[in-house]
């Protein structure tokens, strides 16, 4: 009894072994539903990305890879084959990337409509239809890295060529002459402070005012000017008609007129003379105004003999 037992327990797990077997191989081979065949061509690495890994359309898991080969006639392609449902309808403007799947490395194919050709994609299992794949992410970003690299030792060779020793020496030579400027810069900015304040005292509100008092001045002085000139335009008119004056009978008839002129004339001699001697003795009054007369005998202030 008790083999029998023994042969009852191990028929037993036999067929709860060959149960679970036929179970995996449902569960891993998947179900029954309907797929199309399709070929990813790509010319890029893709490593990460093994046979029965998962195909997603739009991140939906849709299908799974087939096998990975290389083209036979072009070995620079590599062929990978897909199955997707046929409830998923593709166009001619689809396009396959590389996914990876969190941090772990594994890839993934992942199908994109680029909206570039809406027409529909029939399958086709004798011959199925390609897809391109284009690079991913990870791909753009190693190329735009490659090529940021590529540039920047371009730009240091190009920085070395530049700062080479003889223009470094022209660079420290310039460096140098600009702070031997810079020093002879402070006594010209010292010096122009200080023309700056001596201008300021010198237009003050004192010398301001002198100044608008001699510009007053000036008009008087040129009214006086223009009336000495009317007398002597007036005492040649009168010699003039004095000349001219057929009535005249000689020197006797003229003489009056000359001493008429004469006296005109002295009068304005003296007028001129009384001008230019105040121009003459004090030239800075038409800046600064006429200086005062010192006092005379009998006025406040008088000192005889130059001492008080």
């Amino acid at each position: 009894m008790e083999n029998k037992s023994h042969a009852f327990v191990v028929g037993l797990f036999t067929l709860l072994l060959l149960a679970a077997g036929v179970f995996a191989i449902y569960w891993f081979g998947g179900s029954n539903e309907a797929m199309d065949e399709y070929i990813v061509v790509t010319r890029q690495n893709i490593s990460g990305l093994n046979p029965q890994g998962q195909v997603r359309y739009r991140g939906i898991r849709v299908g799974k890879i087939g096998d990975i080969r290389i083209d036979p006639h072009d070995p620079g392609n590599i062929l990978i084959s897909i199955s997707i449902s046929r409830d998923i309808h593709l166009t001619r403007g689809t396009i396959a990337k590389l996914g990876y799947q969190g941090v772990t490395g594994l890839a993934h194919i992942l199908l994109l409509e680029s909206k570039q050709n809406a027409d529909p994609l029939p399958p086709n299992n004798a011959d199925p239809p390609r897809i391109a794949m284009m690079p991913s992410l990870v791909d753009e970003l190693g190329d735009a890295s490659i090529a940021t690299l590529s540039e920047a030792r371009q730009l240091i060779a190009s920085l070395n060529a530049v700062l080479n020793e003889e223009n470094r020496a022209h660079l420290t030579a310039t460096l140098a002459n600009l702070h031997t400027a810079s020093a002879g810069i402070r006594p010209a900015l010292e010096n122009l402070d200080l023309t700056l304040r001596q201008m300021r005292t010198v237009l003050d509100e004192r010398n301001v005012n002198n100044l608008s008092a001699a510009l007053g001045e000036i008009g008087p002085l040129l009214t006086e000017a223009r009336t000495t000139i009317g007398k002597m335009q007036q005492a040649a008119a009168k010699l003039d008609a004095a000349i001219g004056d057929p009535a005249a009978s000689g020197t006797a008839a003229l003489m009056p007129r000359l001493n008429e002129m004469a006296g005109d004339f002295s009068a304005t001699a003296r007028q001129l003379n009384r001008v230019l001697r105040r121009l003459e003795d004090s030239p800075q009054g038409l800046v600064f105004g006429v200086p005062s007369q010192p006092p005379g005998p009998g006025e406040p202030g008088f000192v005889s003999g130059g001492k008080p």
